[in-house]
């Protein structure tokens, strides 16, 4: 896919016509809700103008593939279909097939570069065995590019109907999904938790669930309920031993610990309940996650950080989820959340004492909103990206792009003459991100937090990545 950033002037009608795709198309990828209305700086996917077939009596997935000599996985992916028995006649797929008509000037270095594919597999897929002659006029074939596979968690704070419709709606994206989460007691015990409706819905979307425990609550750090647990052998293992209850009776397969503000004298305590949970899980079948702080380096001071040993969980579990946003803290100033320039800095120290196959790169799923001037405790807003747009068209504000952090911003004045500034994620930020993934070759993403529409992600991160399924 190609991203498009909106210009003064440009309307979607231009902008389909320049890009040789449908309105429609567009308008469906970014789910705009008002395509008469646009705002500079706008960040648009340009789905590839691929052709399309209506589904006739008697089609197959694997009939229509043949047709056009593709892959049955390529057709249902570019469909977000999971059941390959499931068509319908009248419906409308997406043939991902591209063709390219070559213009006056251009190279096939140039449309191999445009289209992110190797010179050579364009040249097989048309039997081109001069790589210097292609004319004008001339139509070429031009293959699927070839992507990595990657894991992908999402977690959810929210539990009953409201995570189904999420998992249901979101869940052909993610290898695990991790319901946020079972808050552990100081006798070793775990609070109850509505999640058995969201397993079964899971497994119905081929999502691994992931089983999340905590120490802290929205009222309490958790400190000293850490230090209680992590103290004392015995808690551990009971803590260990409800933890497997709860997994064998409800059919998690794995565990991820989300221990946070844990003292640093109870730094290699957690080392040790991290060694003892991974030794009885895996004799089970089951795999260890957890989540880190952000860090730069090992010497990294705070509360957030001292007790999180990168090394060591490295080296102990199975794998770890890298906390990387909140630098736009809820009550703090307004700045990128999930700013790419501190990112990178995480990663660098993190892949010097973690293997890049155990590392999920933090990604956050929402934008907030901050008034101004800003008060030292005042609380910004949080919502999706779509409302972040919503706002930006309503107020008529210009979306700017930070070069450092790599990240949209803007701009507005309110009904009552505040002005706010809003900071968010489009599918330029979104890029980025992916690339780094790429770059630094880790396992894969992990999603803060599901629930927040982000239409533009998830289309780019299939045009990225083919995402591992585990079940």
């Amino acid at each position: 896919m190609q991203i498009h950033v909106v210009q003064r002037g440009e309307n979607l009608w231009l902008i389909s016509k320049r890009y040789g795709v449908h309105i429609d198309r567009i308008i469906a990828v970014n789910e705009l809700e008002d395509p008469n209305h646009l705002v500079i700086g706008l960040a648009l996917l340009i789905p590839e103008p691929y052709p399309e077939y209506v589904v006739r009596s008697g089609d197959t997935l694997r009939t229509i593939a043949d047709r056009y000599v593709i892959s049955v996985e390529a057709l249902a992916r570019a469909n977000s279909i999971s059941d390959v028995e499931q068509l319908t006649p009248g419906q409308v797929l997406v043939i991902p097939v591209l063709y390219h008509t070559v213009r006056p000037g251009e190279s096939l270095w140039a449309i191999a570069h445009r289209y992110g594919v190797s010179i050579q597999a364009i040249s097989q897929a048309n039997g081109i065995t001069n790589l210097n002659f292609i004319y004008p006029g001339q139509t070429l074939k031009i293959p699927e590019k070839q992507k990595e596979t990657i894991d992908v968690n999402g977690y959810t704070n929210v539990f009953g109907e409201t995570a189904v419709r999420q998992v249901r709606q979101d869940g052909v994206h993610l290898t695990y999904v991790c319901p946020f989460g079972y808050r552990m007691k100081d006798d070793g015990s775990l609070e109850s938790v509505d999640d058995q409706a969201l397993i079964a819905a899971a497994y119905d979307e081929h999502v691994v669930p992931v089983m999340s425990i905590t120490n802290f609550s929205a009222t309490e750090a958790g400190s000293k309920l850490a230090h209680t647990i992590l103290s004392s052998p015995e808690l551990q293992n009971k803590l260990v031993t409800n933890i497997l209850t709860i997994m064998e009776t409800k059919g998690y397969r794995g565990l991820n610990v989300d221990f946070e503000n844990v003292y640093p004298s109870d730094s290699e305590s957690y080392n040790q309940f991290l060694r003892l949970a991974v030794r009885r899980l895996h004799e089970k079948g089951y795999f260890v996650s957890s989540a880190l702080a952000p860090k730069t380096s090992s010497e990294q001071k705070g509360l957030l950080y001292e007790a999180h040993d990168y090394a060591a969980h490295g080296d102990i579990v199975d794998f770890v989820v890298l906390m990387t946003y909140e630098w736009g803290y809820r009550f703090g100033p307004p700045q990128a959340i999930s700013p790419i320039n501190e990112i990178r800095r995480v990663l660098d120290y993190a892949v010097t004492v973690i293997p890049r196959n155990k590392i999920f790169m933090g990604f956050q799923l929402y934008a907030r909103d901050w008034l101004l001037p800003h008060v030292n405790g005042q609380q910004a807003e949080t919502f999706s990206m779509q409302e972040a747009v919503r706002r930006a068209i309503r107020h008529g504000a210009e979306i700017k792009y930070d070069p450092v952090s790599q990240t949209p911003y803007y701009r507005y004045v309110d009904d009552k003459q505040r002005t706010h500034e809003v900071w968010f994620e489009d599918a330029r930020s979104a890029q980025a991100k992916f690339d780094l993934v790429k770059s630094y070759n880790l396992r894969g993403v992990s999603y803060w937090v599901l629930g927040y529409p982000f239409p533009q992600n998830w289309a780019l991160l299939e045009d990225n990545f083919h995402v591992h399924k585990l079940i």
